[in-house]
């Protein structure tokens, strides 16, 4: 088969497709990526071949523009409101209108087979009815964003599929679904083992634990992946601060904290269990955690609990509270998702004791790490792609 690869203009949107674009690749499928520049980086790095269309992109600028001084974006929104969800973003509707047409020529040349995205790359639905071609979305993790999202786009981009000859944007033929069954709040059609992914730019590192083996644990992280690193660029630096800080007098308690090193002056000090280092793949390291805490990106959620990690998730923005639910509601972790609880040094400290001490946590990680291993490989989707194609 020959297969086109449009991500939205965001790593992160681009990274959940790299196992699948792997797996296809090695089963003889000719693939290539269109993309803007913002991913094209990621793209030569995962070692795919890749086209650039239009300008960048631009998210950090984005969410820089909606902020105000001092304030994070859980402080000034709270937690994602599903009226929100109705509306379709305007960021994303210039996107479309920059790129659409080029990649609508592109692919007219290219004649996929099959064209695989993620969930909020709405333009591969316009591309796809338009050459009548299948579209396969990969979803990142938990969601319950995509579908009202898509509803909204839907309307949104009406004149402009219809300017192309498109009635209206349609749904994806195909969805595959990185998560076990009892993390998901919506069934996806097939499912792909995140246990290839890959990861997040992240650490979470900590002496060889003990919560899975019933003793005490000697670990915990904090891990940090891109979307954590944007956490820290938008006005997140003091809430990082008191977070290190709440590890201090933990007993027998390491922290490894991903920080850049760009924002490790501002931090300053920080207790003498807790250590900063550079993000390396956060996969390479979690097994040796007892713990891990993150604000529920849904590559640092996956890796993790494909490792078994019980979770403190402290979400900030868009689908991250959607993850830090379903963790709390497999009994896999524990959620502070309002901006008063995750500033308070008090409640931080309580619930990182909790996390550690209390053996359910671990015991409801390592039940949603069995089912995660229980998933089909990419190769074996791979399989079952074909044959559905």
């Amino acid at each position: 088969m020959r297969i086109l690869i449009i991500p939205s203009p965001v790593v992160t949107h681009l990274m959940p497709l790299v196992p699948l674009a792997w797996a296809l690749r090695a089963a003889g499928h000719e693939l290539l990526v269109v993309g803007q520049p913002d991913v094209m980086g990621v793209a030569r790095q995962a070692g795919l071949n890749a086209v650039s269309f239009g300008d960048r992109f631009g998210m950090e600028d984005v969410f820089h523009s909606m902020l105000v001084p001092g304030k994070r974006p859980i402080e000034l929104w709270g937690r994602l409101d599903p009226a929100h969800l109705e509306h379709f973003p305007p960021v994303w509707k210039d996107h479309s209108d920059r790129v659409l047409t080029s990649y609508l020529e592109f692919a007219r040349a290219y004649r996929p087979d099959l064209i695989v995205a993620d969930p909020m790359e709405f333009n591969s639905l316009a591309v796809g009815g338009l050459l009548g071609v299948p579209v396969l979305h990969h979803r990142f993790g938990v969601d319950a964003v995509s579908e009202p999202v898509r509803a909204a786009a839907r309307i949104a981009l009406r004149d402009s599929c219809r300017a192309l000859g498109l009635d209206e944007l349609p749904d994806p033929g195909i969805q595959l679904d990185p998560c076990p069954p009892d993390l998901q709040t919506a069934p996806g059609s097939s499912r792909l083992s995140p246990s290839a992914t890959c990861p997040s730019t992240a650490v979470a590192r900590c002496p060889p634990g003990s919560v899975r083996s019933g003793r005490r644990p000697r670990g915990s992280g904090v891990s940090w992946s891109p979307w954590g690193t944007r956490t820290l660029a938008l006005n997140g630096v003091p809430f990082m601060r008191g977070l290190l800080r709440a590890f201090e007098g933990l007993r027998d308690v390491e922290a490894i904290a991903t920080i850049p090193e760009a924002f490790r002056d501002e931090i300053g000090a920080v207790p003498g269990n807790v250590r900063m280092t550079d993000p390396v793949p956060l996969h390479l390291l979690v097994e040796t955690c007892d713990a891990v805490v993150h604000h529920g990106g849904s590559g640092t959620v996956l890796t993790t609990v494909h490792a078994g990690l019980p979770h403190l998730v402290l979400p900030q923005m868009a689908d991250q509270f959607g993850h830090a639910d379903q963790l709390v509601a497999t009994g896999a972790g524990i959620m502070i998702d309002d901006a008063a609880g995750q500033n308070d040094p008090v409640c931080l400290r309580g619930a990182l004791e909790e996390l550690l001490w209390d053996p359910g946590y671990a015991k409801g990680a390592g039940e949603l790490r069995e089912a995660m291993r229980e998933m089909p490989a990419p190769s074996e989707v791979v399989a079952g792609l074909r044959r559905l194609l």
